[in-house]
């Protein structure tokens, strides 16, 4: 891995300046409510252009992560406790803003006696009852595989189950605070034979990976019963003894490369591009895996 300062983004990077307006008024409708979103959290380079579509990704659980992951730009330390009217808020929001596609994710609490899961339901079943006809995607913790809580989420009606995989099997335990690859993919495995949503990761490029392992990865995602799975570049939240820096810029046209070897794995759907993020055009992704899924 690189060390020192940030590295200067390549061209490829460019984006087009965002509806400053529309900005504004989602920030003004989300404030009142209290409520995290990962766009902000994770300073997600896709912000401008999801929020100008009034596209959110709502993160329930508090702002505040049991773990440290050498990637995350989300801060770690002792959580408070879960606000009751979270599933409330959430729902609202989502009426308010006339989502139609809505992703529900958390911060890891591993504090709490069902890791979160029970909230992850309630807030999924008070959106659907509040906003007929949403798609709700849950992207979450690995809920230590524990196959209890990976139901209590599935039979809340959720859509999508998503949990990344973040990186390849010999980077695991360099970057992922407290977790572990297998157990990641038990996560999905275990959804997976539930059968009762599509079953969704994601993974960055560029933290000292090989290519050879990211097909290796993207192997076993798919062993694990994912259908649908994102890769997107690495980009490092900050200069500090926590954050690895970004090993190598990878070039479009090998992301490119990725999603077609996905795609030939069998991958309902794959999205590999350097802004691609696992909540970016979500529900592209359920559109198109969901007509395979159905036979339509």
């Amino acid at each position: 891995m690189s060390s020192g300062a940030l590295q200067p983004l390549p061209v490829w990077f460019r984006q087009e300046v965002p509806d400053a307006r529309a900005m504004r008024r989602m920030k003004e409708l989300l404030r009142p409510s209290g409520l995290h979103t990962v766009c902000e959290g994770a300073r997600c380079p896709n912000l401008g252009c999801c929020w100008g579509r009034k596209t959110a990704t709502f993160m329930i659980l508090g702002d505040t992560c049991t773990r440290s992951c050498r990637f995350c730009a989300v801060k770690s330390g002792v959580p408070l406790a879960v606000n009751a009217d979270e599933p409330v808020r959430v729902a609202e929001a989502v009426h308010a803003l006339g989502l139609k596609y809505v992703v529900i994710t958390s911060v890891t609490r591993d504090d709490l006696p069902d890791e979160g899961a029970g909230h992850f339901a309630s807030v999924i079943r008070k959106v659907k009852a509040v906003v007929p006809g949403v798609i709700v995607e849950a992207l979450v913790p690995d809920f230590s595989a524990r196959e209890a809580l990976i139901q209590t989420v599935l039979d809340s009606g959720v859509d999508v189950f998503g949990h990344n995989i973040e990186t390849v099997r010999r980077m695991s335990p360099v970057l992922r605070s407290r977790a572990d690859h297998d157990r990641s993919l038990q996560t999905l495995r275990l959804a997976h034979q539930y059968g009762k949503a599509l079953v969704k990761s994601g993974l960055m490029a560029g933290l000292g990976e090989r290519d050879d392992e990211i097909f290796a990865t993207l192997l076993e995602l798919k062993e694990a019963g994912c259908d649908l799975v994102t890769i997107g570049q690495y980009l490092a939240p900050g200069v500090s003894a926590r954050h690895v820096p970004v090993a190598r810029f990878v070039r479009p046209e090998v992301f490119e490369i990725y999603r077609q070897e996905a795609l030939l794995m069998g991958f309902k759907f794959a999205a590999s591009a350097p802004l691609v993020r696992s909540s970016y055009l979500a529900e592209e992704g359920y559109a198109q895996a969901f007509t395979q899924k159905v036979g339509v």
